[in-house]
């Protein structure tokens, strides 16, 4: 018997199976209303439902009004937001064999801005929705943005409750799995990251100290969310920067997050400061990190950036580089990626795809038994018929 693509074996985590190992990254889309998710959010997430990923991740989604990027920004702290994400959850698996996750994140210093088409910048201070910002230290982004403020006890009391109860909203929507935010410079990794945490309380110095509050969140969210359902987090291996959070801090923060009851890691990189950038973003160019990460405390990882060729994600989990792997822009650009990664690894028939669009795959073509199996090998006379 032939073996499957490793891109088209089930993954389980805890209770939870997964069709594939295809994820749709969470996508930041601005087009919230006062956080609460409105009908461009059911073509967005349900559109991947139907094209064959196996697990669609809701955007980056604050956990309190003031944790969102911009007034745009998805939240899950009303009842409101929790009402529209249950109808959007109940839509998307009434029409694929998807399961859906949540990202949940505070911005931390980088919240209170403009969306990137106009131009993502602080809102200014007279703007009507604008509003301060809160971060680990009242260390600025950059020298054009404003200083957030320190969080004191009480700001760590109210996001660690605000974390909790963002996740209980999300099991009464419905979500398969929750995602914590620790990455791109958003509030989680700023105190990860000794490039905004300057504390000198039990929060700052050390790496010990410096994921203590992190390592808190997950926790919290870990003893709220149902022991059957899987907890992940999103982090930034590296800040591309001197003096930040470098692959091997990434490694001990992983394996403590392991034992606090995280089941699955996604390895990204960059975002703490507007100087971190890697010195070439080339395809695949973050896997290295989740390979490192998977090696070294054989977590389940999950590799993103610049990933677009399916014989590539392939090589990424037939290499145990990663066990799963993320899209984004090449998603954006065709949604029916998946379909099309199972022509080209060979098994079309690994797709999932609902039945009002079987008429579209090659095996439904006139002279499908003729067909060559990699669809873009396929001669213009049989895409033709």
């Amino acid at each position: 018997m032939i073996e499957p693509p490793h891109l088209f074996r089930p993954l389980t985590l805890r209770g939870l199976t997964l069709p594939n190992r295809i994820a749709v990254s969470p996508m930041c889309q601005y087009s919230a209303v006062d956080g609460v998710p409105q009908d461009w959010h059911m073509q967005h997430l349900g559109g991947f439902a139907v094209s064959g990923s196996g697990l669609v991740m809701a955007e980056a989604t604050g956990v309190e009004p003031i944790g969102r990027i911009t007034p745009g920004c998805t939240g899950l702290y009303s009842d409101a937001c929790e009402r529209e994400f249950g109808r959007i959850i109940r839509f998307v698996k009434g029409v694929g064999l998807a399961r859906v996750g949540i990202q949940l994140a505070h911005a931390g210093r980088k919240a209170s801005c403009a969306p990137p088409w106009f131009g993502g910048k602080p809102l200014p201070p007279g703007d009507l929705d604008a509003w301060r910002t809160v971060s680990a230290s009242s260390v600025p982004f950059a020298p054009d943005w404003p200083a957030p403020k320190a969080a004191d006890e009480d700001d760590l009391a109210r996001l660690r409750q605000s974390f909790v109860e963002a996740t209980l909203r999300a099991l009464r929507a419905d979500f398969d799995l929750v995602e914590i935010h620790c990455a791109h410079g958003y509030l989680l990794h700023q105190f990860l990251s000794p490039l905004a945490n300057r504390r000198t309380d039990a929060y700052g110095g050390s790496l010990e100290n410096r994921m203590r509050f992190p390592l808190e969140i997950i926790r919290a969210v870990r003893h709220a969310w149902p022991e059957d359902k899987p907890l992940g987090i999103r982090i930034s291996a590296t800040d591309w920067a001197d003096g930040g959070f470098n692959p091997d801090e990434a490694v001990r923060f992983v394996a403590a997050a392991k034992a606090a009851g995280v089941d699955y890691v996604c390895v990204s990189s960059g975002g703490m400061t507007p100087q971190g950038v890697p010195p070439a973003i080339t395809p695949g160019y973050q896997v290295q990190f989740a390979a490192k990460i998977r090696r070294e405390t054989g977590i389940v990882t999950r590799a993103v950036g610049m990933i677009v060729d399916p014989h590539q994600a392939e090589a990424i989990l037939a290499e145990e580089q990663a066990d799963f792997v993320a899209l984004a822009r090449a998603l954006l650009d065709n949604p029916r990626w998946a379909w099309h990664a199972a022509d080209a690894l060979g098994f079309p028939q690994l797709a999932p795809c609902p039945p009002q669009y079987r008429r579209a795959r090659p095996e439904s073509w006139p002279g499908a038994a003729l067909r060559p199996l990699n669809r873009e090998a396929a001669p213009v006379a049989v895409a033709a018929q």
